[in-house]
């Protein structure tokens, strides 16, 4: 590969983890079974546009299984979110690309529910922190965040360099968390990631949370994850008796003293829903995405969407992957929500939407409600004014038009 005997673009990946490898220290390769990139126009822009033009100009070929990230956009004509012309013509190019490339355009930031479950120990190079955090937590595979051409030159060459959380010792835990709230929703899951990460924003922090009452569904845990890694840059945790390199806390540890202890009840999971302010008299949009929607989301909104219609003034976003927005039309759920007045959105994430400051603006946006805290903290970039609330009360917002 170094000698550039397999083509250009497999000699200019090898090169770049290289660097990679010696700036982080690793000693070596590890083989991936699996790549996970993020390419679409909105996060490259036109640098990273014009790399993927060249790459493909070689004859770049993906070596592993590899699929796509969320796009930044619709394609089918939602009126309130028109793209640039010129941008939406490179975002199509770019999906073109990534198939040449052998890249399967999943479009989908929750490919650990769709499309591929990696096994326990088992080496993968994925981007977008949410599959990271899920991969390495829930199924005890290994990665670090592989942003950009990271994630790339891991579908080109089939190895990633062997630091990090590929490695034993990061793994282990670092916080203790004593879980004493009763979880009741998604949400408040997102608000323990707020609670525990937001103070301990640290890459290689570990919590390990004790306590839970009932087994935690995959949703729950997604919801955990994404907000942990959003809002303390974290890549892994451990739930005692839930995740496989917990089972106990003495083993996730590994040995290790906690560098910090903590306790989360009811009333600090209240406090997040407070802390949150709403303004009045202004324009609402209620966003069910970050990550996108499970079948079973679905599921949930079409029902408590029934026979409900979304309020004036109001706008209701869902975001999905191609394979569940297929399967909720199959089985009727889509057809409910939009009934309703609901926007169902496929193959991308709300948050990553290209040009959304301008699409708040023209459209008088003020705040935005959600179940997902990892959208209420990550949009802000974009000047909405947000507040995180459970899901059956995003749904009475979104119908209402009051927050109580």
């Amino acid at each position: 590969m170094l000698r550039g005997e397999q083509g250009a673009a497999v000699q200019e990946a090898i090169r770049f983890q290289v660097e990679v490898g010696r700036f982080f220290g690793a000693e070596g390769f590890v083989r991936i079974t699996n790549a996970h990139v993020m390419g679409d126009i909105e996060v490259m822009g036109d640098g990273g546009f014009g790399f993927l033009e060249r790459i493909a100009g070689e004859g770049a070929k993906c070596r592993v299984a590899t699929d796509s990230n969320a796009r930044c956009m619709h394609f089918d004509d939602v009126a309130c979110l028109k793209p640039d012309a010129k941008e939406e013509a490179k975002e199509r190019r770019v999906v073109q690309i990534l198939r040449d490339m052998r890249v399967a355009t999943t479009d989908t930031c929750i490919n650990y529910q769709t499309v591929y479950q990696p096994k326990l120990g088992e080496h993968v190079a994925w981007g977008d922190t949410g599959t990271v955090i899920y991969a390495n937590s829930v199924f005890g595979a290994r990665t670090n965040y592989e942003g950009g051409f990271s994630s790339f030159a891991a579908a080109l060459t089939g190895r990633t360099p062997a630091y990090g959380f590929h490695l034993d010792a990061p793994r282990r835990g670092s916080i203790a968390v004593r879980l004493e709230a009763t979880m009741r929703d998604v949400a408040d899951w997102g608000a323990i990631g707020r609670i525990v990460g937001h103070p301990n924003q640290d890459y290689f922090a570990v919590p390990v949370i004790d306590g839970a009452k009932a087994m935690p569904l995959s949703d729950e845990l997604k919801h955990l994850g994404a907000s942990l890694a959003s809002y303390g840059s974290m890549a892994m945790y451990h739930l005692v008796g839930v995740t496989p390199e917990a089972p106990t806390a003495a083993e996730a540890f590994g040995g290790r003293a906690p560098v910090s202890r903590m306790t989360i009840t009811d009333a600090d999971i209240e406090n997040v829903y407070r802390s949150y302010r709403y303004a009045e008299g202004a324009k609402n949009v209620v966003v069910f995405s970050g990550p996108q929607l499970s079948i079973f989301e679905m599921q949930e909104l079409a029902g408590r969407f029934a026979g409900r219609k979304v309020a004036p003034g109001m706008h209701v976003f869902v975001t999905t992957n191609h394979a569940i927005h297929s399967d909720a039309s199959r089985l009727g759920y889509l057809r409910t929500l939009e009934e309703a007045g609901v926007t169902v959105l496929q193959g991308v994430c709300f948050y990553i939407l290209q040009r959304l400051t301008e699409i708040r603006a023209e459209n008088g946006w003020v705040n935005l409600v959600s179940n997902s805290a990892k959208l209420v903290n990550t949009i802000t970039a974009h000047r909405f004014n947000t507040v995180l609330r459970r899901t059956a009360d995003c749904v009475d917002i979104a119908c209402t038009g009051v927050l109580r």
